[in-house]
């Protein structure tokens, strides 16, 4: 058998069963899967079937010959290829006994073939024949262990290179085959879909509802069903196979796949064809609607309406639909839910005055294909009574009403007025200007206002947000139809200023920051100036920090000689003012922290800013809770503020830690040498990312401006590798919802980070047999726990093959530092790694959020009596897409 030749080969007779397999595609040039997988199954499944010969290992990743075995009748499939590795073409005519009859053979450099004897005077004349030889055979009758096998008393090397000339030349051939014959198929599973609004939506992701399947077009229909099923063990009942595609509705099928007996080329199966896989009747209890006739269609519908404030404004909605295309365009009415009215279309891309034509109510029958409707089509309703001067004799939309609505001005200027705020008309190309003075005269407010007022949006939570110049048309400033504006006191900046936001402290909270206008021209060191006089501050030990996307104190403002717009920092910016001067270029401040484990549960305990914390007994920092922090309030570290360093960023990590030792707080720990320390980076309170490399520039490991470092004691030295993980494993106390001291426990993942290969570590750490363990890793900032199980299984997005998990990825994301339980099964055989600490942060932090959501009701509350006034309409919302964000490994 091919496969004992290959675990012959191997020391001790053991091999991986992922290396098996590609062993045997370099030895026959094609895959298990492609050449035996229908016939015998799965390669793990056969070598289990065999037990008799083979031997799997409890995680079945490695497959050993049993060497009792004896040599079993050969299966079909390895009689097939006996003549890859064992014979070549079978013998020719001339050898097989009859010797009275000889045979000629013409011997053209590597070409070999029988030539008859009357043709050998015409083979070799003429000016190209340079030479000829006639050879006869040393022994004309061959012995009878040579009969039947031409490798006979052939040289060894000259075997070795027919079988490798013959194992290049079944590979070349087989991929030359499948580039010429491989194509593939997008298998939408029917399972995974839902019908709704005319077409097929995935109900989960795009990687669990479509499959990518790679298949030989010569092979029939039947066949592609037949490993349809194999690779869906799930499925029950029919299968139908239909060719369906994408439309911007969603997915729709069109004709059923018949004939089993016909090939896939037959069939005229494109390459990337969509196959929808399902019973043929219905998906979800709902019937689907096939065939090219009701193709749905994705039309944009506009429907005309008039507000309800006595006509003063109209409002044009606009929100896509989907119609079949088959049906009649006055059904319109009914899926709307409109009595009635005046349909307008307009086939092309742009939505112009030009371009709308009304549809008589005689072709109201008639379908939407009928009608040259196709997707993005769009749709005009109106009502019926409406003023007929929207409307020309040839039917032709020329209102100018187009793109006619309105903006909501309040009264923010805290002066009295009979109204707090007024539905001013608009359209896009409106000045902001004529908006504020017109806004000023229905408030009926002091005309003086006109000279020293200003328009600023107010976002959903009430916010005032940056005014708007006065020059600016409402689409160059980015305002919505329906918006809300506040008409404040006091003049918008001119093109040359900048309007920010600053506060004082990285904790921000809603409406405590304060506002200036500064000219962009101005240095940061200035501007900061003017933010301290403003704040009432003093002193010069302060910088700035601009805020991120997060919310939080991004990095500092470095170059203070720098002008603001050099830095590109534009009007509306936030920026925080934070106690501490800056280090000078190429230099970093990096705070250093002193981390011991020492909590038997494993939960570390808090730290929080060194500027807010008391030490407390034992020199151990206790933290106050920070807002908006859930997960850091309950989940404990213990670490000790030991002081700032100013360290150059060209410096290695051992001279950090060098220096770091010489701090006056550090004399009351003994350490040998810098070599007996640990380095990890501090990351929403907890240490995060593990600095291995000593002689490493700080540079190399971008540690950034905010970065801060906290040192873990060593009981010896340590020269973790590259692929060496660094985990904290706990052993769970039996009959006890509690775990003993954690241990630190090194993984050489060099072989990957299989769930099977922590385990089987995990194992070998505490002296257990593996399949007597469960691990899970621990959540902190939840309070949960995610069993590891080797067993898990993915599926790749291109090829649905089978592969081992990955704990970096999803849900996982293994790390350095991180905390996996170990459940000794012999002593405790529940799933639950769960402790009462774990209850108890889990219910905090409900009560938590609760009171975080009473919070911010409270606040819109408040804002909307501030705001008080009719509310705007919701605009339509567009369609949802997904996104996915690709990450790679920075460890």
């Amino acid at each position: 058998m091919i496969l004992k030749t290959i675990l012959l080969q191997e020391e001790s007779n053991l091999i991986p069963v992922d290396q098996l397999g590609q062993k045997l595609l370099k030895k026959i040039g094609i895959s298990w899967n492609k050449k035996y997988r229908k016939q015998y199954g799965p390669l793990r499944k056969f070598l289990q079937l065999h037990s008799q010969t083979f031997l799997l290992s409890s995680d079945e990743s490695t497959v050993r010959l049993l060497k009792n075995s004896t040599l079993q009748a050969e299966p079909d499939f390895q009689r097939n290829d006996q003549q890859i590795f064992k014979t070549l073409p079978s013998e020719s005519p001339g050898f097989n006994g009859r010797t009275s009859c000889p045979h000629w053979f013409d011997i053209n450099d590597s070409k070999v073939q029988p030539i008859k004897e009357k043709d050998i005077q015409q083979q070799f004349q003429g000016k190209e024949s340079a030479y000829m030889l006639f050879y006869r055979k040393s022994q004309l009758q061959r012995p009878p262990e040579a009969r039947g096998n031409p490798r006979y008393r052939v040289p060894r090397h000259l075997l070795s290179e027919m079988d490798a000339a013959n194992i290049e030349l079944q590979t070349k051939r087989a991929e030359c085959d499948s580039t010429e014959n491989n194509f593939e198929l997008h298998l939408h599973l029917g399972p995974h879909y839902h019908f709704f609004n005319g077409a097929l939506h995935p109900v989960g992701s795009q990687t669990e509802s479509v499959w990518d399947l790679t298949f030989d077009k010569r092979k029939t229909l039947g066949d592609l069903r037949q490993s349809i099923f194999q690779l869906l063990e799930f499925w029950e009942g029919d299968m139908v196979l239909s060719v369906a595609k994408l439309l911007p509705a969603g997915l729709h099928v069109y004709q059923t796949l018949d004939g089993d007996s016909l090939t896939l080329s037959e069939i005229e199966l494109a390459d990337g064809e969509d196959i929808f896989v399902w019973n043929g009747v219905e998906v979800g209890g709902i019937q689907i609607p096939a065939g090219r006739d009701c193709e749905p269609l994705l039309l944009n519908v506009l429907h005309l309406a008039t507000s309800s404030e006595g006509g003063k404004c109209q409002q044009l909605i606009e929100f896509p639909h989907v119609f079949p295309s088959n049906a009649e365009v006055g059904t319109v009415f009914t899926s709307l839910a409109i009595p009635g009215g005046v349909v307008l279309i307009n086939n092309t891309e742009s939505i112009g005055e030009k371009n709308w034509t009304t549809i008589p109510k005689v072709d109201l029958k008639k379908t939407f294909r009928e009608q040259g409707l196709r997707n993005g089509s769009s749709i005009l309703i109106r009502d019926s009574n409406h003023d007929n001067s929207l409307l020309a004799k040839q039917e032709k939309w020329i209102t100018s009403m187009n793109e006619i609505d309105w903006l909501q001005v309040k009264n923010l200027c805290e002066l009295e007025s009979e109204e707090e705020q007024v539905r001013i008309s608009a359209t896009v190309n409106t000045v902001v200007f004529d908006i504020r003075i017109k806004a000023i005269q229905e408030l009926k407010l002091m005309k003086e206002l006109a000279e020293n007022s200003c328009l600023r949006p107010i976002d959903r939570n009430g916010k005032l947000l940056c005014p708007v110049p006065d020059n600016y048309t409402l689409k160059e400033a980015g305002l919505k139809m329906g918006s809300s504006l506040g008409l404040c006191p006091g003049r918008a900046p001119t093109s040359s200023q900048l309007f920010l936001f600053f506060a004082v402290g990285s904790d921000v909270q809603p409406g405590t920051e304060m506002e200036i206008i500064v000219e962009e021209t101005l240095s940061v060191r200035d501007c900061l100036k003017i933010m301290l006089e403003k704040s009432g501050l003093l002193g010069d030990a302060w910088h700035l920090r601009k805020m991120d996307w997060c919310y939080e104190a991004g990095e500092p403002l470095c170059d203070e000689d720098a002008t603001l717009k050099e830095l590109t920092i534009c009007s509306g910016d936030t920026l925080l003012l934070i106690e501490g001067k800056l280090p000078p270029l190429g230099f970093l401040t990096v705070p250093i922290w002193w981390y011991q484990p020492q909590h038997p549960s494993g939960h570390w305990k808090s730290h929080q800013d060194r500027r807010n914390c008391t030490p407390s007994q034992g020199g151990i920092w206790r933290a106050i809770s920070a807002q908006g922090a859930p997960g850091d309030v309950h989940a404990e570290v213990s670490l000790h503020y030991l002081g700032d360093i100013d360290i150059s960023e060209d410096a290695t990590l051992m001279e950090l830690k060098s220096q770091a030792m010489t701090l006056p707080s550090f004399s009351e720990f003994v350490i040998p040498s810098p070599a007996f320390l640990r380095a990890w980076t501090v990351e929403s309170k907890r240490p995060s990312r593990l600095l291995r490399a000593d002689q490493q520039q700080l540079k190399e490991y971008k540690l950034g401006r905010r970065t801060e470092i906290c040192l873990e004691p060593l009981q010896k030295e340590e020269n973790l590798g590259p692929q060496d993980v660094l985990l904290r494993t706990q052993m769970r106390l039996p009959g006890e919802r509690a775990y003993a001291l954690p241990m630190n426990m090194v993984w050489d993942a060099a072989r990957g980070w299989t769930a099977g290969s922590l385990r089987q570590r995990v194992a070998d750490f505490y002296s257990l047999p593996v399949e007597k363990i469960e691990i899970a890793k621990y959540f902190p900032e939840k309070f949960e726990w995610l069993p590891i199980s080797s067993w898990n299984q993915q599926i790749t997005k291109r090829k649905k093959k089978k592969k081992q998990d990955n704990l970096q990825g999803a849900p996982y994301h293994l790390k350095d530092g991180d905390t996996i339980g170990v459940k000794n099964l012999l002593a405790e055989d529940d799933d639950d790694f769960s402790t009462v600490t774990d209850d108890i942060g889990k219910e905090k932090q409900k009560q938590l959020a609760l009171g975080k959501r009473k919070s911010q009701e409270a606040l819109r509350v408040q804002s909307s009596h501030v705001f008080s006034g009719a509310e705007t309409p919701a605009r339509p919302r567009g369609p949802e897409a997904s996104l996915s964000i690709h990450v790679g490994s920075f460890r």
